[in-house]
């Protein structure tokens, strides 16, 4: 069974920093591209960042660029969301996932995804 064990969310400042960590078991982890996707109540989930299967090229949205950084630890099946700068429009559940990630709203309640982590900046 797919699994994922995420920590590391709670409520700053802006211009705060926090890492997302995120625990993978019941599949080869090593295998797979990993994402960040987070959502904000009444708004479909909004992806963040993607990492390739061997941690060597990464991905991220516009308006995160320079701020966040991802990476993983195959060898320890985890995968890391290192978020500086935090500002308040970041507030939101984030959800580390496996690649195919389907962000449709339909389809995202069955993606192989984590339970969230609530990431809160003030205002």
């Amino acid at each position: 069974e797919v699994q994922f064990v995420e920590s590391g969310g709670g409520v700053v400042q802006p211009g705060d920093s926090l890492t997302l960590s995120c625990a993978a078991s019941g599949f080869t982890f090593s295998s797979f591209d990993m994402s960040w996707v987070r959502e904000v109540p009444g708004k479909d989930p909004e992806w963040v960042s993607s990492v390739n299967s061997g941690g060597t090229r990464t991905y991220y949205a516009d308006n995160v660029k320079g701020r966040f950084t991802i990476s993983r630890d195959n060898a320890k099946n985890a995968l890391f969301l290192q978020m500086n700068n935090l500002k308040p429009e970041d507030t939101a559940r984030y959800y580390c996932a496996r690649n195919p990630v389907p962000l449709d709203p339909a389809d995202w309640p069955r993606a192989k995804r984590s339970q969230g982590t609530q990431v809160t900046v003030n205002t």
